[in-house]
């Protein structure tokens, strides 16, 4: 039976859902924190362990498998138990991983480590925006959802400060001799165990956040999502919200993700698993794991090359609230456009520097900072608003898991393999062949992907039915 029960009296409450939606978005803090970490942890970890080039890509890809098995159940798990009970398992994978990291005794622990803190990332990175969509009333949830996106770019700077003050700083006078080994002679365990931190707050902040309503809905909790709904936008809009539900309700059970193999849903479905594949295959994540190696490469000391990660990182938040202000006044096109252009010629520059062996002062710092640039108000944010919107509502969230799970496999391999491309092609090479991978994002934009600036989703929706239609008739 239908729970219908009269609402507890409460009030609308911007705090409170500012509130919710920031906690929610730590997932992406804790997202972006663990995979910048690595970076400053690279070649430390291969000193100590006596890595070569494929343990050492192993390393740092290893996490990366985690995510896309984390992400593959993610989404059942969450439609079957919660939104908050799937946060919160997220967390405590972070806390774990953090922790095994810190007191690791040998290789084969630290990749099980690494793998748990690759899980809770890959369970975050699906249901945390997730979360924070189905919370959102309507008319702020682009807003809200850019805040995940926005967590993501700060843990990111966050863990590029820590390296780098760990590794400047290394001390154990706070902590005593017994920590010696963690602070001083191995750096690279508190780099790893820091992120134990923020996820003890993410972990103890969800305790008091809701369910999301619409997961309270699909289970007929009715009484309890109208008394979140109200909170969250007042009393007219959560009923709005709740007739909306039913209304669509039987034909989302309705669907299944065969739906995305039908005529009319194939361009969007081709859209939904390249464009994020394109963003890992221009090399991004390779910036952000491998960026000391290559910044040593170009002739910084250790300590400098992770001060210029710092800066990576601040460029990429700066950059970032680019595309939050831009993107609905804009477009998604032109933002795509001008952002792979600028990516695709910031590594062929880069390739050429290394190439001619240009690598002394701060050209080479540049060059990254340009592509840095060019990805973050780009590829970054609006890769995902695209995705969000091409797909017709009654198969959103099951293609969704596709498109980040395309996202995941692209990052593993980019991982594994930029090691061993770095080692026996070169820096030269590596970026070129990054440019040559991002190039074809330009063709997809230009030929696949609509224009959505402005447009509803039934509006997006009713466009490839048209067009399916009257290519059908042409034909």
């Amino acid at each position: 039976m239908t729970n219908t029960a009269q609402p507890i009296v409460t009030k609308k409450s911007s705090f409170y859902l500012y509130l919710v939606c920031v906690i929610a978005a730590l997932g992406g803090f804790l997202f972006g924190f663990d995979t910048a970490v690595i970076s400053g942890t690279v070649s430390l970890v291969k000193t100590d362990f006596h890595l070569n080039a494929v343990s050492e890509g192993w390393f740092v890809s290893c996490a990366l498998l985690g995510c896309i098995i984390g992400v593959a159940f993610s989404g059942i798990l969450s439609d079957k138990y919660g939104r908050k009970i799937v946060l919160i398992i997220s967390a405590v994978l972070f806390l774990l991983s953090a922790a095994g990291c810190t007191w690791s005794q040998s290789f084969s622990q630290l990749i099980a480590f690494r793998l748990i803190g690759g899980l809770g990332i890959g369970v975050a990175s699906m249901v945390s925006p997730l979360y924070i969509s189905e919370f959102s009333p309507a008319r702020l949830r682009g807003m809200m959802v850019s805040l995940y996106q926005l967590a993501l770019t700060i843990g990111i700077v966050i863990a590029y400060f820590s390296n780098a003050y760990l590794l400047n700083h290394a001390t154990n006078q706070f902590f005593g001799a017994g920590f010696k080994q963690i602070f001083s002679d191995q750096s690279w365990r508190a780099m790893l165990g820091l992120g134990s931190v923020p996820a003890a707050i993410f972990l103890f902040s969800l305790f008091a956040v809701p369910e999301s309503p619409r997961w309270l809905l699909l289970k007929n909790r009715v009484s309890k999502a109208r008394n979140i709904l109200i909170k969250i936008d007042g009393e007219q809009s959560a009923e709005q919200e709740i007739n909306d539900f039913h209304t669509s309700e039987k034909t989302d059970d309705q669907q299944s993700i065969k739906e995305l193999l039908k005529p009319v849903y194939r361009k969007p479905l081709l859209i939904g698993l390249l464009l994020p594949l394109f963003s890992q295959l221009c090399g991004i994540n390779a910036v952000i794991y491998y960026g000391p190696k290559i910044l040593e490469q170009a002739g910084f000391a250790l300590n400098n090359a992770l001060g210029g990660q710092v800066t990576i990182g601040l460029v990429n938040v700066i950059f970032t609230f680019v595309a939050i202000f831009t993107v609905d006044r804009w477009g998604r096109k032109p933002l795509l456009f001008a952002g792979i252009g600028g990516a695709v010629v910031a590594l062929v520059l880069i390739g050429i520097l290394f190439f001619a062996g240009i690598v002394s002062g701060y050209w080479i710092l540049s060059g990254i900072l340009l592509f840095i640039a060019c990805f973050a108000f780009s590829f970054g944010p609006v890769c995902w608003v695209v995705v969000g919107e091409i797909f017709p509502r009654a198969i959103r969230g099951k293609a969704m898991s596709l498109a980040t799970l395309s996202l995941w496999v692209g990052n593993f391999f980019v991982g594994q393999l930029t090691p061993a491309f770095l080692e026996d092609l070169g820096p030269a090479f590596t970026f070129w062949i990054f440019a040559a991978c991002c190039a074809p994002a330009l063709w997809l934009t230009y030929k696949l992907i609509p224009e959505t600036k402005g447009k509803s989703l039934e509006t997006i929706e009713k466009t490839w039915e048209d067009n399916y239609l009257q290519s059908k008739k042409q034909a």
